[in-house]
């Protein structure tokens, strides 16, 4: 098949750091070459690939302070997916609904937009009545429940390339990790409580966004000084297999709705159990007494931390490797690709 993949600009294809959307695309994209399809990738430039790559700004709009509105270069990156959609059976779009009007204009059937994001967000009821036809893909069941009525085509849950970390049968730190972003509704204030009562360390890598500098510097800085509280900052992707893999547990205490949570798969990957609040998809990929324990409450957490490291680790990996790997992730997307392709040209190339 010939596939456009569509992803957003802000930051690289993968990501240089944080950037769970972009991580998803490139392993996504480069699963779906090794297997034969014909793929053109819409991102950044500096991005890495072994699909063609077109390119509408030469690097990542984060990594260019000179930029303040990234909204011109979406649409001119827009325009350039506009230009060549007749060479393609089937675009991906990783974006929400920029897209959706020029799609519609065009009548292009052969369109999927994959929702990485919330959508329990104002406006959303509206857009999408609107765009009841555009063809949506959720990656979780929870991430629907806002808008039920969409033209959901699939669920398709994240997937990791089974090399990118490494299993940790016996790891080294003893301490709990944190890995994420630094926000009102990711809750590391929780982590860090969990962990001191606990009598544990915690060990927080977090990338600190602009729009959250004043929660981190108020409410989050002072609880950092505590002497079981090392904050690493923003990692990347080497560090961040030894990261995980060498944690007794990784918290995920979240509050609002995730639609996935990809770190819990991460830690999965290397054998890292996950203690995580019942919230958004944290049901749907944490097998409960498995791959971790499922929380509602700081006391519940710390109950879980002692049994949640005493889970066992190569379980956890097999738990990944049957129900998370990017092969599952890119067959369920081709699945859903020939449906849309097949629905507008009729058969469509292996």
């Amino acid at each position: 098949m010939k596939i456009a993949q569509i992803a957003p600009l802000a930051e690289s294809v993968p990501p240089k750091a944080y950037g769970g959307t972009e991580r998803i695309v490139s392993y996504l994209t480069e699963e779906l070459v090794r297997q034969g399809h014909e793929v053109t990738l819409f991102a950044s430039g500096d991005s890495t690939t072994r699909a063609e790559l077109h390119a509408t700004v030469p690097a990542a709009l984060r990594l260019l302070p000179s930029i303040r509105d990234p909204w011109p270069y979406a649409a001119l990156q827009l325009e350039e997916v506009r230009a060549r959609a007749d060479e393609f059976d089937v675009l991906h779009f990783h974006w929400d609904y920029m897209h959706l009007p020029v799609m519609r204009a065009l009548g292009l059937g052969n369109t999927v937009t994959t929702m990485h994001g919330r959508l329990d967000l104002d406006g959303y009821p509206a857009l999408f009545d609107t765009f009841c036809d555009a063809a949506l893909v959720s990656i979780s069941d929870q991430q629907r429940r806002p808008l039920p009525g969409c033209n959901w085509i699939g669920t398709v849950h994240h997937g990791l390339p089974l090399d990118l970390c490494r299993f940790e049968r016996y790891p080294r730190g003893d301490y709990l990790a944190f890995l994420g972003r630094i926000s009102p509704e990711k809750r590391v204030d929780r982590a860090i409580e969990i962990a001191g009562r606990a009598g544990m360390k915690l060990r927080i890598a977090a990338k600190v966004d602009v729009a959250d500098q004043k929660y981190f510097h108020e409410s989050i800085e002072p609880l950092l000084t505590q002497p079981h509280v090392e904050f690493v900052g923003e990692i990347g992707e080497r560090e961040k297999c030894d990261f995980l893999g060498h944690a007794s547990a990784l918290l995920f205490p979240i509050d609002w709705p995730e639609p996935f949570g990809l770190v819990m798969i991460e830690a999965m990957s290397c054998g890292t159990p996950c203690v995580a609040w019942g919230a958004g998809s944290v049901p749907e990929v944490i097998n409960e007494g498995i791959s971790g324990f499922i929380v509602d409450s700081i006391d519940s957490a710390v109950a879980a931390v002692p049994r949640a490291a005493a889970l066992d680790r190569q379980a956890i990996r097999a738990e990944f490797l049957q129900r998370f790997s990017v092969e599952r992730m890119t067959r369920d997307y081709v699945s859903i690709y020939r449906r849309v392709a097949e629905r507008r040209f009729g058969k469509v190339a292996a």
